[in-house]
């Protein structure tokens, strides 16, 4: 599904679903890729204090980013997931109701290391959404969309899991939400979800 990708990778050039049960959904983005050799963190992005291991991402987003109860609570209904694999990103999976118009999606960034940085230095400058969240279970997240008319019903947050690796949960609200539900808000909330199901792979 074209739109899919897109979203995640319009994110990655620099720059999701309320449902009917007035959910939240999550997934997906970094833009330009800082220097290698540039320290971590920068361009604004907040140290990770308490961080994750990197294997939390090694799995399939399909797979361990969301419990089937999650996605019930989200979309109502248990839709199956669709998965991507963004090369320079990582693997990324995406759920959706083509009947109400709602979609979520995790991204899971292993491809690159900049972590939240990325995110700073290659969306921030683009985004037409950019809001930093409160830490969703101790680890800094920024909410964030680089579309000039998606303002009423897109939303991604990226989460830092470390100060390396981060994922992102992107959310399109269904066709009843757009207007009454703010989709960051959303978002965050499937991205919360998301941090539970890290933390008990980490055994944390």
């Amino acid at each position: 599904m074209a739109l899919r990708i897109s979203w995640r990778l319009v994110a990655l050039s620099g720059i999701a679903a309320a449902v009917a049960s007035c959910s939240s959904h999550p997934v997906a983005t970094p833009a330009s890729t800082p220097p290698p050799s540039a320290t971590l963190p920068h361009s604004g992005a907040p140290k990770v204090s308490h961080p994750l291991p990197a294997s939390v991402l090694s799995g399939d987003p399909c797979q361990d980013a969301l419990t089937s109860d999650q996605l019930k609570l989200i979309f109502g209904m248990v839709p199956s997931g669709k998965r991507d694999d963004i090369g320079s990103l990582g693997p990324e999976c995406n759920w959706n109701n083509v009947d109400t118009g709602a979609m979520t999606a995790v991204g899971y960034t292993t491809q690159q290391a900049g972590g939240l940085s990325a995110v700073y230095a290659g969306t921030k400058p683009q985004a037409t959404i950019w809001r930093e969240l409160p830490p969703i279970q101790g680890l800094p997240a920024v909410a964030h969309s680089t579309f000039p008319n998606r303002r009423n019903d897109f939303c991604q947050v990226s989460v830092g899991i470390s100060d390396e690796h981060s994922f992102d949960a992107s959310l399109a609200l269904s066709f009843a939400k757009v207007g009454k539900v703010d989709a960051c808000d959303v978002a965050a909330r499937v991205a919360d979800m998301v941090v539970t199901n890290l933390r008990h792979k980490a055994g944390a």
